[in-house]
């Protein structure tokens, strides 16, 4: 798969991601908590037929133990193929990219977006591993 076909992977579904965050952005500025964000994003994809399940919690394990050493849940795992982060912070940093992208590999995907309420326009970020 050549670079440009893998950004583009998922495209479709990124775009009305993306759309339905400028949608809550728009109405909602900034200033509020994630989670506020949060439950305005899952009705804007609900009415755009958009399949989603939040809040998914998944096992990280280390290297060879049997066991998980803990769980991590991620905001959104839109139509099982792309991975959201919510943030409601000034600005993204590189320890919010790191901490989308081990995400990204906890939960076996490829495509991901991180997307920051917080600023005064909204910003994103799409990671593909």
């Amino acid at each position: 798969m050549t670079r440009d076909m893998k950004e583009l992977k998922h495209k479709d579904i990124t775009e009305k991601i993306i759309g339905a965050s400028f949608e809550v952005h728009s109405f909602l500025g900034n200033g509020f908590q994630e989670v506020i964000y949060q439950r305005a994003l899952a009705w804007e994809m609900a009415q755009k037929n958009v399949e989603f399940a939040r809040e998914i919690e998944q096992d990280i394990f280390y290297k060879n133990l049997p066991e998980p050493i803990g769980t991590r849940s991620a905001d959104f795992v839109v139509e099982s193929k792309v991975l959201v982060e919510l943030k409601a912070i000034k600005e993204l940093e590189d320890v919010h990219l790191a901490q989308t992208l081990n995400y990204l590999k906890a939960y076996k995907l490829e495509v991901g977006l991180l997307i920051n309420f917080g600023s005064k326009s909204l910003t994103f970020k799409r990671l593909v591993l």
